[in-house]
């Protein structure tokens, strides 16, 4: 959907101002921490929630993009990207830990996620899974384990309320939530965000790749049964990762 102009209604970019493989992170101040890896970088546009910069890696055009907080939000940024002509994103997010192995400042490479989130359901059926393109997770893998950094390979929760993960007990639906969480931690669930499975499902539908590197900032399971939970907010490392991951799959494609 254009303007006039033939800007992106939401995001502010014509097709050609950004590049294939676009780095998406929620916060919008997280873009120039991100644009500062790339090769000059050019802020294009700068509309609500979505921030977007230009420049690129190893001679390619990458692109950064700020997706604001919830699925939503990250549907429509990643449907005008790809309107603009990108089919390659990578998430560069946060999260709250789940599996007791999982502390702050671990990084978690999603392979896919759990759909407890309403904008999905907007496009597929509840059944289709929410899965992170195969050759995206691989060289986020790869980028992880050479820059040592320590990482987990799995599931991820999304939701949209943020403080009914946090506190469900409070809620009105507690024993909903409360049930749900414990089955996801009994399944093996890394940790909680608020974006991939929306990202993952309007990926699928678009016949484009993405995938997801997420910060842990903290673990409330570690903390609930008394272990150490360090809490940390550099987010530094995944986009090293997620920067190195890019350039994997540019020489791959080469």
């Amino acid at each position: 959907m254009k303007n006039s102009d033939g800007k992106q209604f939401h995001i502010g970019v014509r097709h050609g101002e950004v590049g294939k493989y676009v780095l998406l992170p929620g916060d919008p101040k997280r873009c120039e921490l991100i644009a500062k890896y790339l090769d000059n970088a050019v802020k294009i546009a700068d509309e609500r929630e979505y921030i977007t910069y230009t420049g690129y890696l190893d001679g390619v055009k990458v692109s950064v993009t700020s997706t604001g907080i919830g699925g939503p939000s990250a549907a429509i940024a990643m449907q005008e990207l790809v309107d603009a002509g990108a089919d390659t994103f990578i998430r560069v997010g946060t999260c709250g830990g789940m599996d007791l192995n999982v502390q702050g400042g671990d990084l978690i490479v999603a392979t896919g996620a759990i759909r407890m989130e309403g904008t999905s359901k907007e496009y597929a059926p509840i059944e289709f899974p929410a899965v992170a393109d195969y050759e995206i997770v691989s060289a986020l893998i790869q980028a992880a384990k050479e820059a040592q950094i320590k990482s987990h390979v799995g599931v991820v929760h999304c939701k949209d309320s943020f403080y009914g993960q946090r506190f469900p007990e409070s809620m009105p639906v507690s024993n909903e939530l409360q049930g749900k969480w414990k089955a996801w931690i009994e399944l093996g669930c890394l940790g909680s965000e608020m974006e991939s499975a929306s990202l993952f499902t309007v990926a699928s539908y678009l016949k484009v790749r993405c995938g997801t590197i997420l910060l842990t900032v903290a673990n409330q399971e570690r903390e609930r049964v008394g272990l150490s939970n360090h809490v940390i907010h550099d987010i530094e490392p995944a986009i090293q990762v997620a920067i190195n991951a890019v350039k994997k799959l540019i020489e791959d494609e080469k």
